[in-house]
């Protein structure tokens, strides 16, 4: 399986930025290559039943390194304020979950995409009466995600039965299981999520959407009536307080909170297991298939 590297070009294309400060390209350098190790460490990780902790234990390392030497020490403060914009945190993860699953479940690589990729949200149409001689006018819209277990697809659409003539074709991915990535969620950010998974269950009602995060920003509210099958804390942890967080805007800040941000970290480092009851929503998609009545009868239910 070819796997995807979000994170590794977002490095990339931060070295290529002109705004980037000349001490910070050294870290970025440095980080570069210290990313290349974490890949091979993960590569090296049997597909065995300790692969999760293993695997986790590596992205915490690669983790820590990146938000505490990378980007909270930089004399400068274009890495810790453009965090959003640059996206280097949330993309580690967009990119160890695909190199997870690969592990657990290899099989995956026959046919299957794994990891972010844009996928089909809904079919409509464009043509009128006007112009409905011509062709359907067919278009698909698509989300990006950034997470996906996806398969291509490939579609036909014309007025002319034999499709010979005024065809449109359409390609997009069909996502099966989709997860949505944040660093720190919100309520509003969480809304949004409830809005896409909809339009995810509704091309594919037998998808699952998860949402995950590092850091919980709001109050937990049940995903029952919502689309969203569960919402992931992968640090089993909430947000640092704004009252700290507001002393990491300048250098000098981010220097006397050093030792409580670090601690944070160590205190609250990447759950195993919540990624564990990630792969179980995996694994259930795999195991999931139209029952047949020697089923049914022999689990009493269907």
């Amino acid at each position: 399986m070819t796997l995807p590297t979000p994170h590794g070009d977002k490095l990339q294309a931060l070295l290529r930025n002109d705004k980037l400060p000349i001490g910070d390209r050294k870290r970025i350098e440095k980080a570069t290559a210290r990313y290349q190790a974490w890949l091979d460490q993960l590569a090296a990780v049997p597909g065995d039943d300790h692969c999760v902790n293993a695997a986790v234990a590596l992205l915490n390392e690669y983790r820590t390194f990146l938000d505490l030497e990378v980007v909270f020490d930089s004399s400068d403060d274009f890495l810790y304020r453009q965090k959003g914009q640059l996206k280097l945190d949330n993309t580690v993860i967009e990119e160890f979950l695909p190199h997870l699953v690969a592990r657990v479940f290899p099989q995956l690589a026959e046919g299957f995409s794994v990891g972010p990729h844009s996928c089909f949200a809904a079919l409509y149409f464009t043509s009128t009466i006007g112009t409905a001689a011509i062709n359907p006018g067919a278009q698909a819209r698509t989300k990006d995600q950034d997470f996906t277990i996806s398969k291509r697809l490939y579609l036909r659409a014309s007025f002319d039965p034999e499709h010979t003539t005024a065809v449109d074709k359409l390609e997009a991915n069909l996502g099966y299981l989709c997860a949505e990535c944040k660093t720190n969620l919100d309520k509003t950010m969480f809304q949004e999520a409830c809005a896409t998974a909809h339009d995810v269950k509704s091309a594919v009602p037998g998808a699952k959407y998860l949402l995950l995060c590092e850091w919980l920003d709001m109050t937990p509210i049940s995903t029952a009536g919502t689309d969203v099958d569960e919402v992931l804390i992968l640090r089993k942890a909430k947000r640092l307080g704004s009252q700290v967080r507001s002393a990491f805007a300048t250098s000098a800040g981010r220097a006397s909170k050093r030792s409580e941000y670090a601690n944070y970290l160590a205190t609250h480092p990447f759950a195993p297991e919540v990624f564990e009851r990630f792969l179980s929503h995996v694994r259930a998609l795999l195991e999931n298939r139209d029952p047949d009545e020697g089923d049914a009868l022999s689990r009493g239910y269907f």
